[in-house]
């Protein structure tokens, strides 16, 4: 894994608009003071027994941070900065300067390319639909409105969940309930104890909570293994490049066995095996 003293992870919060060392500011020097907003969540950004920061998104900016202390001689010290709430997160990111980066597992599109640098894809999703684990499996979308005809559905507000929902009820059931949720814990412990509530979550987001005993089943008719996660940084950030270079040098840092380890270690084998069945497909599309 990574090497002992490349990074100063700070916590804190912050409500004004964050800055960020450039990178050409940062090469002339040797380091760069960077800040790192994330979601915080189980498996990809979260505290662990001793209470340090951890997690795929975390782990990843530490194999960042050593690459370019050895591919560009920056030094890089991370401000990690913790944001619940999605659509708060994502224009703290947008709206900020420099060397700001965002872990929240945000779907790579060509709307949000137009307010935000991405880089490339860092793990491909399965997005899957879900109900109480006492509901009778779905036969199909089409049948949504007729087999789920007492349910209402829940959205994750402002998200590609949300619009999944919409496009559901759009094309199958234009009369479907439609109630909304502010964050996946949420979601997860209403439709866990309401057998008439159903939603769209993260595969991950599901897996995890049925591992810990959640009364949740999944319906794979709904499953959408067709978005990929990007890290995310202002339009004025000129880091795009060098996190372009982290990713695609050689044969590419998720072929490699440090990123297989991280994904094991953090989400399960199975879980990873499933991610990366779903990454593969992706690819050869």
């Amino acid at each position: 894994m990574s090497s002992v003293g490349v990074l100063l992870l700070v916590l804190s919060s912050c409500n004004s608009t964050l800055e960020g060392d450039q990178y050409a500011v940062s090469a002339e020097r040797g380091f760069a003071d960077l800040k790192v907003v994330y979601i915080p969540a189980d498996g990809f950004a979260y505290k662990d027994e001793n209470g340090e920061l951890t997690g795929v998104g975390i782990d990843i900016m530490q194999e960042f941070a050593d690459f370019v202390s050895s591919s560009h001689g920056i030094e890089l010290r991370y401000n990690f900065i913790p944001e619940r709430d999605f659509s708060t997160f994502y224009n703290k990111v947008k709206e900020s300067t420099g060397g700001v980066f965002g872990l929240g597992n945000v779907t790579i599109t060509e709307s949000r390319r137009e307010e935000l640098r991405f880089s490339p894809p860092y793990l491909t999703n399965i997005a899957v639909l879900i109900t109480h684990d006492s509901a009778e499996q779905l036969s199909s979308l089409e049948q949504i409105g007729e087999e789920w005809s007492h349910k209402t559905a829940l959205a994750f507000g402002g998200t590609l969940h949300e619009t999944r929902i919409r496009d559901l009820k759009n094309q199958y059931w234009q009369d479907m309930p439609v109630d909304l949720a502010s964050s996946n814990t949420e979601i997860l412990e209403r439709v866990s104890t309401n057998p008439d509530l159903f939603s769209y979550v993260d595969i991950y987001n599901y897996w995890r909570a049925a591992e810990s005993g959640m009364a949740l089943k999944q319906h794979t008719v709904g499953d959408q293994p067709s978005e990929r996660f990007g890290i995310i940084m202002p339009l004025s950030s000129d880091w795009e490049l060098v996190v372009t270079d982290f990713f695609e040098r050689g044969q590419g840092f998720r072929t490699s066995r440090v990123y297989r380890s991280i994904l094991e270690n953090h989400l399960g084998p199975e879980l990873t095996e499933k991610l990366e069945a779903a990454r593969e497909a992706f690819d050869t599309e």
